[in-house]
């Protein structure tokens, strides 16, 4: 009996093994095969808003509302340590900051101006005059500068829950 169950284990293990390499094999062969790679969730290419439809798509939003999109945009900057976020060009001079689901990926240091489509959440987030004067002031600003600062600063945000970036 004993000599079964070593068996059936043996037996399971080599396949679950079998399926996993396959797995790894097929997704290696999509991104190959493709003019993007991929980043995080698995997404697809297909019907992305352009930046311009994005850009007007937080425009709409208040503070407290998130809505699920997918983009494609230009890299205007990547963090240079690890690649943890990346702000990307709506046009109009205005930008997304972009940051990874739960940190669970990263994008390639050297990404800067490179296309991408993005998939996951729009939001849209407002830091108080207060704490923007605040700011100001541990910068070490003048107090004349403090002074000009008189409206709340609004940011474009995103959480990426997969990113395809054009090679």
């Amino acid at each position: 009996m004993k000599k079964l169950l070593i068996a059936g284990f043996f037996l399971a293990n080599l396949l679950m093994s079998c399926k996993t390499e396959n797995k790894e094999n097929t997704s290696q062969k999509n991104t190959q095969d493709s003019e993007f790679l991929s980043f995080g969730e698995v997404i697809s290419e297909e019907n992305p808003l352009t930046k311009s439809e994005a850009l007007a798509t937080f425009q709409n939003l208040k503070v407290g509302d998130t809505l699920a999109i997918k983009f494609t945009s230009t890299i205007n900057e990547v963090c240079k340590k690890k690649g943890c976020w990346m702000k990307l060009d709506l046009g109009d001079q205005k930008e997304s900051m972009v940051r990874f689901k739960d940190y669970g990926f990263f994008m390639p240091l050297n990404a800067d101006n490179k296309e991408v489509i993005v998939n996951g959440k729009a939001f849209v987030t407002e830091t108080s005059v207060e704490e923007l004067q605040h700011y100001a002031k541990d910068a070490g600003k003048s107090e004349e500068e403090i002074a000009k600062i008189t409206e709340p600063k609004y940011t474009y945000a995103f959480e990426a829950d997969g990113v395809l970036l054009k090679k």
